[in-house]
């Protein structure tokens, strides 16, 4: 019975030293020093803020992209014992001692340094040559700009790794469908290529380029698939299994390539709430029942308030919209200038605006038309979708109005006023009908925080709205609040949702100013789902922007071809050590020309092989045109979008697109000396030229790896020698 135990158990492995050997020497070239320098080097300034977010707990919101490349150089903080106690307010500003500067720095370099034998393996899996491999991985080892993109707190070396992944996981997942589909491995790398891809997404929305271009490519594969005479021509009963098969394909790449990205997608939001669920400065963007579900805040100043507004309830209203700046409709005791600068008249009434900061003018009172009590009654009458309610303004006790006068900032939309009475031929028109935005039905009650609502007016149809203006000296420069023909539209500008309120108690005026003074005191929760969170939270990303301001190093996508753009990340605070983000020239215009090679190339063969007139062996022609798809087309989705975005832009930009440039040269190196290069002598010249050609790569490495690493420090002279270009910015100090 134990009889396998007289045999020794062996194991055998084969191991591919060449890709062990490239796995350790990018792991020196990229975790050689890491810790130097010891100070903020560029976007370590803007990522090092949410760090320390993450580590303190503290909600943020980062228009750049999505949450999960900042857990995870919030992860190499947490395993360094980060506390988040650090001021980034300064490029260059030496790190205090509590930083864990080689942990922060640890993830981005390791992903840096596995793209160089995901590059071998990768064209490995094209079926071209272990040289050619080969010389991929050592082009991307020796790229200075990736090594130096990859040595700090950054995302676009963990946003190259992913993508790579992605593409070596799909490759292999295509080339494991020729014999055994559906097997533990094909299903293993099918899987990986799904999460690789929403981890690519997940670190920046670039990564969304090359999931299409997989998507695409996977696609393709699987019509080709449909139109496979040789899985079409079988009989009726091996048909049926066929098609069931096919439809067993399909849904397994729909599982892959969508359904599991999509979900780890959602998770990544989901870790992300999780963990920063305390109040901070950026949750002022979110909506009021968003900033309620935060730990402090609003929520602190929220908490105790009665859920369902009732005629005689206080309340203030928040804009929805929250641009150009969240605000709150307010309004005070001066009244509009009788004449304005361009000599239109106003109606003289009160002022409402809409103000940027809590302010007692912000509170106004529901009442109920028919009755004269601004108090709630017992029980309340909670007021619904359609009700007609009256606005009181709670410190001025005027009633919001709006009627046939231009707005005194947009004069095709009515101004909006509280309502005085100088005993002349305007009347108040002063009724407004509650339209709750997001109700589930007709009958909603209108709720705190939850309901979104529209203020609609009975006598002219108009809808109180944000226009964003900004009033003159005599609005003491408040935005403009405005009446909107309905019949314009629907705009954010016109919602509104309760944020403080409290059921008034006092009917007196001087008893109700203190009552609005005073804080809140029954307990009801408010509770927003995930979804509701996601939802809103990836809105925001998408369409929050920034000022968008012209940096120093800022390019445009045509300089980066060329490099004629570089970017100074540090410079040293007394010698001339300094680091720069500069790629290999050589590589950068080899990469350019075979591109230029690749593409003459094919088209040369499409117009040949239209004439029947077959240049190259099929199975080359097969070969070279799936190269083609993913290093051509990775490079062109991975930069021809930068034209069309109107954002400032950076050579880093660039790197997933260079990445997959570089991929090309020795794809094509390997097509010219099989095919082109027919003679011996002629291959042996080629061969003696590439060596050649890659000792300049080397050499040009070597004489930019001061400024790739930081040391040593370079004279002056030695700094002049390496402005190569003109347009490059070596920064020299004056003597």
């Amino acid at each position: 019975m134990l009889g396998f135990l007289r045999k020794p158990v062996v194991v055998t492995a084969e191991i591919n030293m060449n890709l062990v050997a490239l796995t350790v020497m990018g792991l020196i070239s990229r975790l050689w020093g890491l810790s130097y320098p010891r100070a903020v080097v560029f976007d370590e300034v803007y990522y090092g803020q949410f760090v320390s977010l993450y580590m303190k707990r503290i909600f943020f919101v980062d228009d750049s992209g999505p949450p999960f490349g900042h857990m995870l150089l919030a992860l190499g903080g947490y395993l360094g014992g980060f506390d988040g106690n650090f001021l980034w307010n300064r490029i260059g500003a030496e790190y205090s001692m509590n930083v864990p500067v080689w942990s922060l720095r640890l993830l981005p370099a390791l992903a840096g340094a596995l793209c160089v034998p995901l590059a071998y393996q990768i064209l490995v899996e094209l079926q071209f040559s272990h040289c050619a491999a080969l010389g991929a991985a050592l082009l991307i080892l020796l790229e200075n700009s990736l090594i130096t993109q990859s040595r700090f707190m950054l995302l676009e070396s963990v946003l190259i790794f992913f993508i790579l992944l992605a593409v070596l996981s799909y490759l292999k997942f295509y080339n494991l469908q020729r014999h055994s589909y559906f097997s533990g491995s094909w299903w293993f790398w099918l899987l990986l290529t799904g999460v690789a891809c929403s981890c690519a997404v997940g670190v920046k929305y670039m990564g969304l380029f090359t999931y299409m271009l997989l998507l695409a490519i996977a696609g393709l594969h699987f019509w080709h698939m449909i139109g496979d005479q040789n899985l079409s021509n079988v009989g009726s009963t091996t048909r049926k299994m066929y098609y069931v098969s096919l439809m067993c394909h399909f849904l397994a790449r729909g599982l892959a390539l969508i359904i599991i990205p999509v979900a780890m997608y959602l998770s990544f939001f989901y870790v992300h709430l999780t963990l920063l669920y305390r109040s901070g400065p950026h949750d002022q963007i979110m909506t009021s029942a968003f900033q309620a579900s935060l730990e402090g805040g609003l929520a602190r100043i929220t908490q105790g308030q009665p859920l369902e507004v009732a005629y005689g309830s206080q309340i203030t209203l928040r804009n929805v919209l929250g641009k150009p700046m969240q605000c709150w409709l307010h309004s005070h005791t001066n009244t509009y200038p009788i004449r304005y600068e361009n000599g239109r008249g106003s109606s003289h009434q009160q002022q409402v605006t809409c103000y940027p900061f809590k302010d007692v003018n912000n509170w106004w009172i529901v009442k109920d038309p028919g009755m004269q009590q601004l108090v709630v009654s017992n029980p309340p009458r909670p007021v619904r979708h359609g009700h007609i309610v009256q606005l009181v303004h709670g410190i001025t006790t005027r009633y919001l109005n709006t009627h046939d006068v231009a707005a005194p900032l947009s004069p095709h939309s009515q101004e909006v006023s509280c309502y005085i009475d100088y005993n002349i031929s305007m009347p108040a028109q002063n009724l407004w009908r509650v339209e709750i935005v997001n109700r589930e039905s007709d009958t909603d009650v209108w709720k705190t925080i939850l309901s979104e609502v529209r203020f609609v007016h009975v006598n002219t149809s108009a809808v109180l709205k944000l226009s964003g203006a900004s009033l003159p000296e005599w609005g003491y420069r408040q935005l403009e609040v405005v009446g909107e023909k309905l019949s314009k539209g629907y705009h954010q500008s016109m919602v509104w949702n309760v944020e403080e309120h409290r059921y008034g108690k006092s009917q007196e005026q001087k008893e109700r100013e203190v009552e609005l003074h005073s804080p809140t005191q029954m307990d009801i929760s408010k509770n927003l789902s995930f979804m509701a969170k996601f939802t809103e939270l990836q809105w925001k990303i998408l369409t929050l922007k920034n000022e968008d301001t012209e940096h120093k190093y800022s390019s445009s996508a045509l300089d980066w071809i060329t490099m004629d753009t570089n970017i100074a990340y540090w410079l040293h605070p007394t010698s001339g050590a300094q680091i720069h983000l500069l790629g290999n020239v050589v590589t950068w215009a080899s990469a350019n020309i075979a591109a230029l090679v690749y593409t003459c190339l094919s088209l040369w063969y499409l117009i040949r092989r239209r004439r029947k007139i077959y240049d190259v062996p099929e199975d080359a022609w097969q070969l070279w045109v799936s190269a083609g798809g993913i290093c051509v087309g990775g490079w062109a989705v991975n930069y021809l979008p930068f034209f069309l975005m109107e954002k400032t832009l950076f050579l880093y930009h660039y790197l997933p697109a260079v990445t997959f440039q570089i991929l090309l040269i020795p794809i094509v190196l390997q097509h010219l000396s099989d095919h082109l290069c027919r003679s011996l002598l002629l291959k042996s010249m080629f061969s003696a030229l590439i060596v050649a050609w890659f000792s300049s790569v080397y050499f040009v490495y070597c004489t930019f790896r001061p400024v790739t690493y930081g040391e040593p420090s370079l004279s002056v002279t030695e700094l002049k020698d390496l402005r190569w270009k003109d347009s490059w910015n070596i920064l020299i100090r004056k003597q």
